[in-house]
């Protein structure tokens, strides 16, 4: 059921539709090197032979699981004798998850791209951004495939289903309507996977004469979402839980923390996380935050899954429910930058310590004020920066949660200060 013609490519409008960026090079002649990026299942290999037969070029292929530097040089050995032959031929080599190429296999395709001796396309399901180099990122055009939509699958496996000379060849009702529709759904976006779904839902109904919707759901069993534990969809999910955390909604929280359990993340790293967003984004607008988040991974620890899960989940619609402050974290932030920006500034005098006569007598601590000896516990006016930044501020707390109490309190002590200096 591969797509013979553009035209049969399920999905992809946003490239191939009229006037879309990758029709308009293949229709007026001019194709680039470049690399299709996307899941599985969505046409990226597809796209590259139909490109060769719009151009009428030598399409050859290499696997980036199997070959090597040799296999790539007797692929550019093709290329320059169909270039210099009588038809002077170009060549379209595809290599299909080029991200598995190390850099040398990589660096040795630059040349031949370089100098037209190939047209490059390669497939990837990786972030081209990691996974290619930058010197050979820079030659080629990404196009980006994105995962087709139930709709766009089910039209695919009608046609497979009724299609006498690729598909199934079988009656339009040989199974039911509402099993196209299942299966569509269960696909998940992979047009390979729809239609290894279709075959073996029509064989099943052959053998068992019989189409309920149990029978169906014996086949199709528990759905498997695309996740990978150290690849971009891991990263992306992970980013998405936070951002709904520090954007206080609990609902969408919910939502991905279970996307990744249900691709196999564990749940330690997501315990982690959590208790660094208890002290990114909640801090001390509810300290109790963080104090929740550290017994949530104990509960996990000690009671592990699927019961411990709860634990983080509880946590989880907590941080997202809470008031929230980046004041510390932004503060810290900034007293690292003055760090690196201030140089070796001395320790002020009465602030230094002095274990021995030599250093008192030099006067070392004179003058330090012992805050408990004075009203309110608080020497008033005391310095305790270096004479340079003395009347900087760094933190600045919100008006959110318990940091509100923690804001009036400050405010009285930086006005028993001496002046402020210009930030």
């Amino acid at each position: 059921m591969r797509p013979r013609t553009l035209d049969e490519v399920a999905g992809q409008a946003h490239l191939l539709g009229p006037g879309a960026p990758l029709r308009t090079l293949l229709e007026a002649g001019n194709v680039p090197s470049m690399v299709f990026w996307g899941p599985p299942g969505v046409g990226k290999t597809t796209l590259a032979r139909l490109i060769a037969g719009y151009t009428n070029a030598q399409f050859l292929t290499l696997s980036a699981v199997l070959a090597g530097v040799k296999d790539i040089r007797d692929a550019v050995a093709q290329a320059q004798v169909a270039r210099d032959g009588l038809a002077r031929q170009r060549t379209i080599l595809f290599i299909d998850e080029i991200h598995r190429f190390n850099k040398g296999q990589q660096d040795a395709l630059l040349p031949f791209v370089e100098d037209g001796t190939l047209t490059l396309i390669g497939a990837t399901t990786e972030n081209p951004s990691f996974e290619l180099n930058a010197a050979l990122l820079s030659r080629l055009r990404v196009f980006v495939l994105r995962s087709l939509e139930p709709a766009d699958i089910r039209a695919l496996l009608a046609r497979a289903l009724t299609d006498p000379e690729r598909g199934l060849g079988a009656a339009a009702d040989a199974i039911p309507s509402s099993w196209l529709d299942r299966l569509a759904e269960v696909a998940d976006g992979d047009a390979r996977r729809g239609l290894v779904l279709l075959e073996t839902a029509v064989e099943l109904a052959r053998a068992q004469q019989h189409t309920d919707d149990a029978t169906l759901e014996r086949l199709v069993g528990k759905g498997l979402r695309r996740f990978d534990k150290q690849g971009e969809n891991f990263y992306d999910q992970i980013s998405a839980l936070h951002k709904s955390v520090r954007g206080s909604d609990p609902d969408a929280a919910l939502y991905w923390f279970a996307r990744m359990l249900d691709g196999g993340c564990d749940p330690h790293y997501v315990a982690r996380r959590v208790l660094r967003m208890a002290i990114e984004d909640i801090g001390l607008a509810d300290p109790r935050a963080q104090e929740l988040c550290l017994a949530a991974w104990d509960s996990y620890q000690r009671l592990g899954t699927p019961e411990g899960e709860l634990a983080l989940a509880q946590a989880i619609v907590y941080l997202a429910c809470a008031p929230k402050s980046n004041a510390v974290y932004t503060a810290y932030k900034a007293a690292r930058q003055l760090v690196e920006d201030s140089g070796t500034l001395e320790v002020p005098m009465h602030l230094r310590n002095a274990p021995t006569r030599l250093m008192q007598d030099l006067g070392y601590g004179s003058g330090y004020r012992y805050d408990h000896d004075e009203g309110g516990a608080h020497a008033a006016g005391q310095q305790f920066l270096p004479d340079r930044l003395a009347g900087t501020e760094l933190y600045h707390p919100t008006g959110r949660g318990i940091e509100q109490r923690i804001s009036e309190r400050l405010n009285v002590l930086r006005q028993q200060r001496s002046p402020k200096k210009p930030r």
